[in-house]
Parts: C-alpha cells; structure tokens; sequence
C-alpha cells in the first residue's frame, strides 16, 4: 500500500529485511573490497543467465567499464541514442571516443533499425567500434535486428539497460532473454538508484559472458591494480626470497578508476535481489492498470508503446500530452499535478542538445528526439503504489487536460 500522500514519480523500496541485512554487514569485518561484494555479483549474475557480473559505484561507473572493456579510446567512435541520460554518451566521452548521436522513434523514444542506419550513414569515414541502444523506461529496443545491422559492420554492443532490469526480450529463433544475460551483446549495464527497479543507494553493475572483459573491468574498477602474484612484473620487489610474493605487495598496470561499491551496499542489493520477482511482477500490475485507465486519454494523451514480443518490466512509465493542443505548458501541467500530489519528471532532453555537445559537435537536427520529448512526461510508478494510486494519478490527469 501506498505510505505517502503525495506520489512522486518513483522511489525505492525498503523495508525491515533490508535494513537487518545493512545493519548486519555494517558489524562485519569488511566494510568495503569484502567477500559480500563477490556474493552479490554471483547473485546478480544467476538472476539475469550471464557468466560474469562487476558491481560499481554507480551506473555511470558500470557503463563506463564496459566501454573500457571494448577497448574504446581517442580515434574511435559510438552511436547513441540522444534521448537518454547523459551518462550513456559521458562513458564513451571519458574514453576518449567520439559520440555520434543517432534520432529515435518519436512515439517510443528508442533506436531504430532506420535512425541506426541513418546514424551510421552520418558517421561517414569515423572508426565506429560500439553502439549503446538505450532501453528506455524498461522498453527494449528492437536488438534481433540492431544486433544483425552491427554484425554486419563488425561493431559490438553495450547495452544500457539501466532502466531494464527484469525485462524479457525476444533474442532471436522463437526464444527469449533476460535482459543483462548479454545475448545480443558484448555487455550490459544497469543503474541501482534509488528510483530504478531495486536498488543499492547508489550502484551499478556490468554483465557479460566474455572472460576477458569481466578480467578488464576488474582491474579497471579499482585504480588498475592488481594484487595476483601470477600477474606481477616486477618479481624482484614482488617475492621474498623463499619464492612467496611479499604479502603487502601491489602493482599497478593500468590508469584505472576507484569505482569500487562498498559490502553493505551489496548486502542492501543481495536483500532487495531477494525481492526483485515482487518489485517486477508489482510493476506490470500497476503498468497494466495505467494502460487500461489511461486509454480514455487518447488523444490528449498517448502511451508510449513497448517493443513488440518483449515482456517489460518498467522502471519509468511514461505518457505523451500534446501540451499546444490543450492550451497548458509541460510546466503548468506538472504544477497542476502537484497541486493535486502527483509528481512528475521528464526524461530526457536529447543529449545532443546540452552545451557541452552542442560545443563539441554543432546544431544536430534530429526532429523524432525533439518530438518524443516536447511531449513527454513520467508519471508515478514503484512498488509501494496501491491500486488506488494510479486511479488518483489518473483522475487528476483527466483534471489536468480537460
């Protein structure tokens, strides 16, 4: 059942499973770079059927490990999608890549097969070594034939399947996937923000099925170091003179990161894994129930559509007002929400239109971004809704727009 008054776009659920799990580890011995890290990867892994998972700080951490692990680097360039968060494009940028920014679907806001072609087209002679299609709001994008499109150019995919956890895709010959089991992809990247479907606090993690990917991202998550006798260079200063590696001994053999996660962040995450078949099959009952009471919107108001053949489990659900057909602004809508106790969000403004891209890059035209977000809003989904919830976001939706 709902406990607040006032419905925010999303929030995290927490309860006394969660809070005994934090407190339990905040006891242990280890408070960071302990054994609870390893078992919430393992867990994480199992849960979406991939090989290999590395837990981070944060989702823009795991992304950019996966970009590290391409080998992504000054010369090279990405396709994404501008309508997403910034971070899907940052990843490639602290790599030294080059971003070029392909159009969505207007009504649906992801890549298409078409605005992929279009973007690799645009990239005329640039080294493109790696696409991200964005799994907006939870919706997949249609990866059998993004996937068949980059084969053939010899590119590989990261999948930011931040908002995607727990979403089913179809993966080609009449079966189907968890999305972060990487099975049309190199790698997958989720976000463990409060908001998203469970959560860390802050957090992120990368999957794979590549070995030497998820060895790349190891060494790479924490400052390139690497304390594996077997890998020691400097095997003067590495091993005492009976043949056993000095006990404090490190090297270093990257510039790498401290994207390290902490272990009571992980057993916040091994607790709410435990939850996550609720948090998911919560979510497509309330999704169900927007889609039924939202359709006497129309055409005031649409719903964005989901991918055909996948089985979403949203982490944003997501609605498109013609705001210059009823007379009121995005922001007098959202304010007369409020007012009512809804609260909204929009996401995103395409990223090729930010400063620093703008900067960089120059004016873009890419009118199906522009549509999809001069019309978007995210109205209020998470677990703790109650079914009267979206009765009442709906009812002061109708308000709104009459």
């Amino acid at each position: 059942m709902s406990t607040n008054s006032f419905l925010p776009y999303g929030r995290q659920s927490i309860d006394a499973d969660d809070l005994a799990a934090v407190t339990k580890a905040l006891q242990g011995d280890y408070l960071t770079t302990g054994p609870g890290v390893g078992r919430f990867e393992q867990a994480f892994a199992e849960t979406v059927g991939a090989r290999y998972a590395i837990a981070s700080n944060s989702g823009t951490a795991a992304l950019h490990l996966a970009c590290i692990a391409l080998g992504l680097g000054a010369g090279d360039a990405v396709i994404v999608p501008t309508l997403t968060f910034l971070a899907t494009a940052n990843a490639a940028r602290f790599c030294g890549a080059d971003v070029i920014f392909a159009d969505v679907d207007p009504d649906s806001g992801r890549l298409t097969p078409e605005t992929l072609d279009a973007a690799f087209k645009r990239a005329g002679s640039a080294k493109v070594k790696a696409v991200l299609p964005v799994h907006l709001n939870g919706h997949c994008a249609d990866m059998a034939t993004i996937r068949a499109i980059t084969e053939a150019r010899g590119v590989k995919i990261i999948e930011d399947a931040c908002h995607a956890l727990g979403t089913i895709l179809q993966s080609g010959n009449n079966s189907t996937a968890q999305v972060g089991a990487c099975a049309l992809s190199e790698l997958a990247c989720f976000s463990l923000h409060p908001v998203k479907t469970m959560t860390t606090g802050e957090g992120g993690v990368t999957t794979t099925n590549d070995p030497q990917h998820y060895k790349t991202m190891q060494l790479y998550r924490s400052h390139g170091m690497t304390r594996d006798a077997a890998e020691f260079r400097h095997r003067d200063l590495a091993f005492a003179p009976n043949g056993q590696p000095n006990p404090w001994y490190y090297e270093m053999h990257a510039l790498g990161w401290n994207y390290r996660i902490t272990d009571f962040a992980c057993a916040l995450g091994e607790s709410q894994l435990k939850k996550l078949p609720h948090f998911i099959e919560r979510r497509r009952a309330l999704t169900a129930l927007y889609d039924q009471q939202l359709a006497a919107l129309a055409p005031r108001l649409k719903i964005v559509p989901k991918q055909p053949g996948d089985n979403a489990a949203l982490h944003l659900y997501a609605v498109l007002i013609d705001f210059a057909g009823i007379g009121k602004s995005r922001a007098q809508v959202m304010d007369e929400l409020k007012a009512r106790g809804v609260g909204t969000q929009v996401h995103y403004l395409p990223v090729h239109r930010q400063p620093y891209y703008r900067g960089l890059y120059g004016a873009l035209d890419l009118p199906g971004a522009n549509s999809y977000y001069e019309r978007q809003l995210s109205i209020p989904l998470y677990p703790d809704m109650a079914d009267n919830d979206v009765t009442r976001v709906v009812a002061a939706l109708r308000d709104v727009l009459a």
